[in-house]
């Protein structure tokens, strides 16, 4: 078992990584004319900056709490991740129209079912994030006060 020194020292080697291959993407297709390559590979290059964020991100859940959302903030997170949502829904059949209208284009196929993949992705992922995140990290009043009463090194004595 790896202990969390240890992945915190491999976490920070991988976001060097992705960055690198962030860095020798981008510079390796600045003189390219073919399109297609040039921005397939930027596309790439865009996939290891996401990964370099999400290690980013969980090396922070690691090191130190996370802070809670506070009520007044939750309800346009809220708002705009079920927005994001229904437009990934909506581009999940879009794409799939346009790979239906086009089975015999293999570069239809190729780029746009990719796409389509990568929106199936989004679509879940932030589906989990709004259940298992937001809806959990809320902080409210409620939630404040329910702590204060169970918590409270005075609960139940003279002065508490």
């Amino acid at each position: 078992m790896i202990d969390e020194k240890e992945l915190l020292a491999f976490l920070e080697e991988q976001i060097k990584l992705e960055d690198e291959i962030v860095d020798i993407s981008n510079k390796s297709v600045e003189d390219i004319n073919n399109i297609l390559v040039r921005e397939l590979i930027r596309g790439i290059a865009m996939d290891s900056k996401k990964h370099a964020l999400l290690l980013t991100a969980l090396k922070g859940m690691l090191v130190g709490p996370t802070p809670l959302i506070e009520a007044e903030d939750f309800n346009e997170i809220k708002k705009t991740i079920e927005k994001h949502i229904e437009l990934e829904a909506k581009a999940i059949e879009t794409y799939q129209e346009l790979l239906d209208k086009y089975p015999d284009d293999s570069r239809v196929q190729m780029v746009i079912s990719e796409i389509r993949k990568d929106e199936l992705r989004h679509h879940s992922f932030l589906r989990r994030l709004l259940q298992a995140i937001i809806d959990k990290e809320t902080l409210t009043q409620e939630l404040l006060e329910d702590w204060l009463y169970k918590f409270s090194p005075f609960h139940g004595t003279p002065g508490g």
